[in-house]
């Protein structure tokens, strides 16, 4: 593993092991599919809202997934990044906040969704 100093602020970093590094992608990848699945599921529900009694509800449901997907890749490209570095620096991971973001956005989606079918 090659080691490198950095002069600005005296941290060394090294070369994780690439496999988990190439873990770290994965996620992100992960992260990626759930945010396209998002959007499109968000485009959809938007195309099909009229079907809905609570119309306008539906489509505030969609436009919030497509606004969820378009923020969770920044999330976890951001989360992706802070890992690279910690594990170059031999630091402890970060906590992973994308989790709690999507999950939260997930459940209030749902239950909003449940809402314009009953409604």
């Amino acid at each position: 593993m090659a080691e490198d100093s950095d002069a600005a602020d005296g941290v060394t970093e090294s070369e994780p092991d690439y496999r988990f590094t190439l873990a770290n992608e994965r996620t992100y990848l992960a992260w990626i599919r759930t945010a396209l699945a998002l959007i499109a599921g968000g485009v959809a529900l938007k195309a099909v809202s009229g079907a809905f009694p609570a119309h306008w509800l539906a489509t505030g449901v969609g436009v919030a997934a497509t606004a969820l997907g378009g923020a969770l890749p920044i999330i976890a490209w951001r989360h992706w990044r802070s890992v690279q570095v910690a594990m170059r620096r031999g630091e402890p991971l970060p906590v992973q906040r994308a989790a709690i973001v999507l999950t939260t956005g997930i459940v209030l989606l749902a239950a909003a969704l449940a809402l314009a079918v009953l409604l």
